[in-house]
């Protein structure tokens, strides 16, 4: 029996990207960072786009990571390829941290680092509040757009909340399966390897 890889193709409705966006990979993406991968992009524009992989946990505490970094129980996560000796973060505190910009309803991206380690040496962020990722993903100038015509990525609006918790590596059925269209639910629950099943 033959496969209908129309199944699998990404409708042109779908193909809309921007900032404040999610990618979902399709099924069969094989890269080791973007394999079922849920990335939200912080920006998007003529010079490329930058996001950050959610569902990709990394399990070490972030003041292994950082010098004179609080010992915080925050969320800490995988970004992407670039730049993987580097810490990035978004938040729903705002203007609590200067410098940080807007990114989607609630939810900033970067700010002022010191005032970061002030409000977590005070205990004044909640756990959900503030995420942080090791590298980056990152995407030159219509590199993107030509992957998602590729049928690489399927692009979505997720809530913030979601944003803000998705951190385990399910999280990409859990996504999928809240999609309106059907096509895309059933994607969830196809198989990492078809010869397999």
């Amino acid at each position: 029996m033959d496969l209908n890889f129309d199944f699998f193709h990404v409708e042109p409705k779908d193909h809309k990207v921007g900032k404040g966006r999610v990618l979902i990979s399709e099924p069969f993406l094989s890269d080791q960072y973007f394999k079922r991968s849920i990335v939200f992009l912080v920006e998007h524009n003529e010079e490329g786009s930058v996001g950050f992989i959610l569902n990709k946990p990394v399990h070490i505490a972030l003041s292994e990571l950082l010098k004179n970094f609080p010992d915080a129980e925050v969320s800490v996560s995988l970004g992407g390829p670039v730049a993987t000796n580097t810490v990035h973060y978004i938040h729903t505190l705002g203007e609590r941290i200067p410098n940080s910009m807007q990114v989607f309803h609630d939810i900033y991206w970067g700010g002022d680092f010191n005032t970061v380690k002030e409000l977590l040496n005070g205990g004044l962020i909640r756990p959900g509040q503030i995420r942080f990722f090791v590298g980056y993903s990152g995407w030159m100038p219509r590199q993107l757009e030509n992957e998602i015509h590729e049928n690489s990525w399927l692009v979505t609006r997720v809530d913030p909340a979601t944003i803000m918790s998705c951190s385990d590596r399910e999280e990409w059925r859990a996504v999928l399966r809240k999609m309106k269209d059907k096509k895309y639910r059933l994607w969830a629950d196809f198989p990492e390897n078809p010869a397999n099943n």
